[in-house]
């Protein structure tokens, strides 16, 4: 298969029942671009239908794969997502489509050709959260303040799950990322700055999903120690090649 110009990578655990909706959504936008593209569809060792969704929209077009891996977390769908991919630029997008699709022109690539990281933030000039519970939101920031303190200082918003890669920095940086769980994005724009890969931080709409995975609680202080796991190993030359 040739290259493409973008990949859409997509994590998926359990998804069966909102898969079908986005891959829907998300070929459809597609289709009306001019550049080529494809969606990858990283399956996370689901125990539901979510292959067999993935499976019957791909029977129809060979643009959409499925990658099916063993259960270790989404930030491991990611990388190996993000590795199998063939486009210029890659794009990973949540699977319940909190940013609407039609925003992705926003990131490619952000009228800035110089950065070759651009990711959706709810907290960059222009973001919209919609829905939001204000618990929610300061729950948000407090892990954001920390994340920047402990990882990305000067970047308002790491985990939201829209983000832009040029091939260059994504086959760079997943292949040296070691964390599985929640604290991936964390860590790959941890060693983008290391690595002295640009990011840019752009506005998007972002609309509150009861229904997502994410535990505020739970997954925050997970979160927050794999940060202080991020810092010892870059410490001790873990990410060195």
């Amino acid at each position: 298969m040739s290259a493409r110009y973008l990949s859409v990578v997509i994590p998926a655990y359990n998804e069966e029942r909102r898969l079908p909706e986005t891959l829907e959504t998300v070929r459809d936008y597609l289709a009306t671009q001019a550049y080529a593209w494809e969606i990858i569809v990283a399956d996370d060792g689901s125990t539901d239908a979510t292959a067999e969704v993935v499976g019957r929209t791909a029977r129809d077009d060979e643009r959409i794969r499925l990658l099916s891996l063993p259960h270790r977390g989404k930030g491991w769908a990611v990388k190996n997502g993000m590795l199998a991919a063939r486009g210029e630029y890659r794009f990973l997008c949540d699977a319940d489509l909190s940013m609407p699709i039609t925003l992705l022109e926003r990131l490619l690539p952000a009228g800035d050709a110089s950065a070759e990281i651009v990711i959706g933030s709810r907290e960059a000039p222009g973001a919209r959260r919609i829905g939001e519970p204000r618990r929610r939101w300061l729950m948000g920031r407090v892990f954001n303040a920390m994340t920047r303190l402990l990882a990305t200082p000067g970047i308002a918003d790491t985990q939201c799950g829209f983000k832009v890669f040029h091939a260059t920095a994504a086959e760079a940086l997943f292949a040296l990322q070691t964390l599985d769980g929640f604290a991936f994005d964390a860590e790959i724009l941890f060693l983008a700055r290391r690595r002295g890969f640009r990011i840019v931080e752009v506005g998007i709409d972002w609309h509150y999903r009861a229904e997502s995975k994410v535990r505020p609680i739970r997954d925050g202080w997970r979160t927050l120690r794999d940060l202080v796991i991020v810092r010892y190993r870059s410490l001790v030359g873990r990410y060195e090649l």
